[in-house]
């Protein structure tokens, strides 16, 4: 029988019986060699030390220690890095590529929730479900039986900003549905967009025409504040915009302007700062729906991205590539 790789839990303690509940540990101590009882929160501590020294596999997660040059020079063996989360960018650099060192993510599990979170979003926004909400709360009566104009899903125009795994996935989610979807992304050309099912437009473009838009781009200097006083300013009355990326995208200050007048609506997961000061106009605005960063794997979805570091692992232990191989030029385009 082949020695299984030595392996290392490097993330929050608590996270890992979510991560690996008894099947899947099972599933990843029969392919690598781990102590489920060692996570390493700080690396530098002297039993981490000796084990990261002989350490082949490292398995992150929220909460992985940044893997400095004297990590790495302390972890002459490792060789592949899974990480059971999405972004890898707080806590790898340059010194991880040099070093030749295979980088996973679970981005890709994770996209599923984030994608199933905005569909549902984009679906009430479309039936005004909220508004009517706090309507009948208000008046706790309603006209049974009339048609109420300019809610509704038939033809909406929902304009995806973002062609990522999550902005993907949301498309596929769209499809199925009596919606009109289209793209922007300065990094997607017409035959890329073609392949998707969805025409492409620019920003500006999609921001005049479509009823709801969802923002997918990373977060990245370029993307700070892609949506300011600007853009919204070219959104139709009675749009709704979504985000569930990364709350620096858009200029809360410009979105609270515009909230106030009524015009626009907005449904935000995610927020600049994270968390919102306590006497932010946000909590009170009825056009706001705001949410605690829900949209990522929560609850029993985080053994998902569990899952996927197992398969990857499994891959690993099978001589095979990696599914999810992150690469030093994707990930300056990934958030």
């Amino acid at each position: 029988m082949t020695e299984r790789p030595q392996a290392l839990f490097a993330m929050t303690a608590r996270n890992v019986p979510h991560l690996f509940p008894p099947g899947l540990l099972a599933r990843l101590r029969a392919c690598v060699e781990i102590d489920p009882a060692l996570v390493a929160h700080d690396l530098t501590e002297p039993r981490v030390r000796r084990t990261l020294a002989r350490t082949e596999v490292l398995i992150t997660g929220w909460g992985c220690p940044r893997l400095d040059p004297a990590v790495l020079d302390a972890a002459p063996r490792l060789r592949a890095v899974l990480h059971a989360a999405g972004s890898v960018k707080g806590f790898t650099g340059p010194e991880v590529w040099r070093r030749g060192i295979a980088v996973s993510s679970a981005a890709a599990a994770n996209a599923l929730p984030v994608a199933e979170y905005t569909l549902a979003m984009i679906l009430l926004a479309g039936k005004d479900v909220l508004a009517h909400r706090d309507l009948l709360r208000t008046r706790r009566a309603f006209p049974y039986g009339d048609i109420l104009p300019g809610i509704g899903n038939h033809g909406r125009r929902v304009g995806v900003v973002g062609a990522s795994r999550i902005g993907r996935r949301l498309i596929e989610l769209l499809r199925p549905h009596d919606l009109a979807v289209f793209l922007a992304d300065s990094y997607v050309d017409p035959p890329e967009a073609a392949r998707l099912g969805v025409p492409l437009l620019s920003l500006d473009e999609l921001l005049r025409t479509c009823d709801i838009v969802t923002l997918h781009a990373p977060q990245t200097p370029e993307t700070r504040h892609l949506i300011g006083a600007r853009e919204l300013a070219l959104m139709s009355t009675g749009s709704v915009l979504v985000n569930t990326a990364r709350g620096a995208l858009v200029d809360h200050d410009a979105l609270i302007e515009e909230l106030r007048t009524g015009r626009l609506g907005a449904v935000l997961d995610v927020t600049d700062p994270e968390p919102l000061p306590a006497d932010s106009p946000l909590f009170d605005l009825p056009n706001a729906f705001v949410t605690p960063h829900l949209a990522g794997s929560q609850g029993n979805e985080v053994a998902r991205l569990g899952r996927a570091v197992v398969e990857e692992a499994e891959r690993l232990a099978a001589g095979e590539d990696l599914l999810h191989a992150v690469d030093q030029e994707g990930l300056e385009r990934m958030a």
